[in-house]
């Protein structure tokens, strides 16, 4: 078995670890606990690395919401309850969460549910909308935003007749 890391040893690591991509505050703690260094010696590891820039949970909020809504697709409701795991208070969350566009959320909720609708067999339009609604909860949108999509889906086919 390996010899526990010291601090100073812990640190470069981190440090190296933290430079090749953005982490919160509680994933480093957590790999740093992993590692056997003492909660005193997290408590200080964390301070100098957010002095140092290498940590900033402020930063790692808007990457997050940035990354999870442009390239994962992910709703709202989503992307909060995986900040919440990562321990990233909950104002913070949804002071980024708010700044998303309101047009920009509603076109990928609806290229998603287009997108959907085609690989979807349904029997009705009941059971299409019920699929399609599970799936975008699914994907953290709220019901409102994904029955004024369903609504809007419905009426448009009526004129179209």
């Amino acid at each position: 078995m390996s010899e526990p890391l010291t601090e100073e040893q812990a640190l470069a690591k981190v440090e190296s670890y933290c430079s090749s991509s953005e982490h919160c505050s509680a994933e480093i703690a957590d790999k740093l606990k992993k590692w056997g260094i003492s909660y005193d010696a997290v408590e200080r590891l964390l301070a100098r690395l957010k002095a140092d820039r290498f940590i900033d949970d402020e930063r790692y909020c808007r990457a997050f919401v940035n990354d999870k809504f442009r390239f994962s697709k992910w709703g709202k409701m989503k992307i909060a309850q995986g900040l919440y795991l990562k321990k990233i208070p909950s104002e913070m969350a949804w002071r980024y969460l708010n700044e998303i566009d309101e047009t920009s959320y509603q076109e990928v909720l609806r290229q998603l549910l287009d997108s959907k609708r085609k690989s979807i067999r349904a029997s009705s339009d009941y059971e299409l909308n019920v699929k399609l609604m599970r799936f975008a909860l699914g994907r953290g949108f709220e019901q409102k935003d994904v029955n004024r999509y369903l609504t809007v889906s419905v009426n448009e086919e009526e004129f179209d007749d």
